[in-house]
């Protein structure tokens, strides 16, 4: 196979490569289960010779709904593909109203779910979504028709002709899946993605990912983003064995039991291993703590190629050697990158990450461009600290004179599905509107300063960038999540939920009884120490940008509550109509 042009060619060009025994591997009952490259192709084709036996036709709309990322979905994936339908994954964390909308909008014929919390969701709305024949699970649930099914329905490979001839019809152009953003506002977005838009991404982006044969990675992430993936096939292309997670909660024993070589990441994901680190870090005592203590000193000055001179090298050679080899062995052993994305890393993780040699390479991208369009890679001067790395090949983006990131290229999305207003919008002469801010400096990297909906003024008349103050707010230890406020106010201000776990153990420490989240939020010694946070935090920031007010709420803020989408960025509006009583205090009715 000379060209890759449709995403179902990935797992054919491994084949030819490489027949790995652990292509793909998910967990069950306390076990490894390995699927081979050949298995997960005769299980894909199964899969659409049953479909074409339910009478799935090309262009049919067929949801994949799972609570983690396993094997069954991606040979799914690839069996739904070969026949030009397309497939659908939805978030399993959005609301039954939400997965009425989607379902209908798409006209999905045929719905799988991995799980009876799932299948109990989309059961409560069946009767709401007329195209909806049939619903099958990847778990043994009493009620629910079992995926297995369908496999046997595959069995007999008479009708396999009749795949290859709908695999060779599959055009590169064509629509390969519809993505919904879970979005911060309004009804989701069907962004339209076609095979070639996720082929390209995943092929350029390859040239930007140190990784080889026989790598393993952890895939953790939701599938049904297309960062993630974007990487399952990065990675079947590169050889790369998948190990799927068993959960966000088991991370760390999976980590301990893979032992892989990359993984992906959210940037409030990082923060949260650094944070137990740290922790551990603090419960050392002696010479013991202050080395540690020392290593992260010099791994928070951390700059790459030597830009610290050689008596900085020096130090941190010994502090990788002493201290940081323990944190890469507490992470399996074999990690070398991490890819970030979904929302800006602090810089503070990036260099003390890669003093530690686990290489957090951060990029940049939009389900609208499939999605990365920028990343940095340690080779070639092509890393540096505060940006989202270069763009990657075959990718234009110019800044307009209000500094909005437009991004032309091949996987710039179709446009979103049953909305050519939308689309029109965002796609202006071939480039795709992000409305992010940012800037490319005179090295070609970028840098992303802000959302563009999300800046906003004070009654003054001064901009303000509230992601950037949130991401230095958050290097606290006493702040879980922040969100600044004060559109159209006099000042900024705040809500902050805090890192109650964290809150609790210093309450101990100062024979505070601090158990109850809403005692927490209203305690007076809480809300002084809070404050001396706000003010070193506030020290780097313009008069105008200081948080001048803040309230601490009671409730931790989720993805199962609505307070952040599944890929962690704020729910702004439902974060701010939830607590409009603080609101009101701080700025009056």
């Amino acid at each position: 196979m000379q060209n890759i042009t449709r995403l179902f060619d990935f797992p054919y060009y491994q084949l030819e490569k490489n027949n790995l025994e652990d292509c793909l591997v998910t967990k069950k009952d306390g076990q490894w289960i390995k699927t081979s490259t050949q298995s997960y192709l005769d299980q894909a084709n199964k899969i659409s010779r049953a479909l074409l036996r339910l009478g799935v036709k090309p262009n049919d709309k067929i949801a994949l709904i799972s609570m983690t990322n396993r094997t069954e979905w991606n040979i799914m994936d690839i069996g739904v593909l070969q026949l030009g339908a397309q497939n659908v994954p939805i978030y399993p964390t959005i609301s039954e109203s939400d997965y009425a909308y989607v379902l209908n909008h798409s006209e999905c014929t045929y719905c799988f779910v991995s799980c009876e919390e799932v299948y109990n969701k989309v059961k409560s709305i069946k009767d709401q979504v007329p195209s909806l024949k049939e619903i099958y699970s990847f778990d043994n649930l009493n009620e629910c028709k079992n995926w297995s099914e369908v496999l046997a329905l595959g069995e007999d490979n008479s009708n396999q002709d009749e795949v290859k001839e709908l695999m060779a019809a599959v055009r590169p152009e064509d629509l390969a899946t519809l993505i919904y953003t879970s979005g911060t506002t309004g009804t989701p977005k069907g962004v339209m993605l076609s095979h070639k838009n996720v082929v390209s991404n995943a092929l350029e982006s390859s040239k930007r990912m140190p990784v080889e044969a026989g790598y393993r990675a952890l895939s953790f992430l939701p599938v049904c983003h297309i960062y993630e993936r974007m990487l399952m096939y990065l990675y079947q292309y590169s050889s790369v064995s998948i190990y799927f997670a068993e959960s966000l909660e088991t991370i760390s024993e999976n980590l301990k039991e893979v032992k892989p070589h990359i993984m992906t990441a959210v940037p409030r994901l990082l923060e949260k291993v650094y944070d137990k680190i740290i922790a551990k870090g603090a419960d050392l005592g002696g010479i013991k703590q202050a080395l540690f203590f020392w290593a992260v000193k010099v791994g928070l000055k951390y700059e790459p190629y030597g830009q610290n001179g050689w008596f900085y090298e020096k130090k941190l050679a010994l502090a990788r050697k002493l201290i940081f080899s323990k944190w890469k062995e507490g992470l399996g052993g074999n990690l070398k990158l991490i890819a970030s994305g979904s929302a800006a890393l602090q810089s503070r993780l990036a260099r003390v990450f890669n003093a530690a040699e686990m290489c957090v390479m951060e990029g940049y991208g939009l389900t609208e461009t499939s999605p990365v369009v920028s990343v940095n890679d340690m080779r070639n001067k092509g890393f540096k600290i505060g940006t989202v790395g270069k763009l990657i090949g075959k990718t234009e983006v110019k800044i307009e004179t209000d500094g909005e990131i437009c991004v032309k290229g091949p996987q710039v999305m179709m446009g979103y599905y049953k909305d050519p207003e939308k689309t029109a919008e965002v796609i202006k002469d071939g480039y795709f509107h992000t409305g992010d801010i940012g800037e490319i400096d005179a090295e070609g990297f970028l840098k992303i300063t802000d959302r563009k909906k999300e800046m906003f003024k004070t009654s003054g008349g001064k901009y303000v960038a509230p992601q950037v103050l949130e991401n230095r707010f958050k290097q606290s230890r006493f702040i879980e999540q922040i969100m600044v406020i004060g559109e159209g106010e006099k000042m900024p201000a705040a809500f902050i939920q805090p890192n109650f776990e964290f809150v609790q153990e210093w309450g101990k420490r100062h024979k505070l009884d601090l158990e109850d989240p809403e005692i927490i939020a209203r305690h007076p010694k809480v809300i002084e120490r809070f404050q001396e946070e706000v003010e070193a935090a506030n020290e780097q920031f313009a008069k105008w940008e200081k948080v001048k007010q803040f309230r601490l709420t009671p409730s931790v803020w989720s993805v199962d509550e609505g307070h952040l989408t599944p890929t962690m960025k704020l729910r702004r509006k439902v974060i701010k109509d939830l607590y409009k009583d603080l609101y009101s205090q701080i700025y009056g009715a």
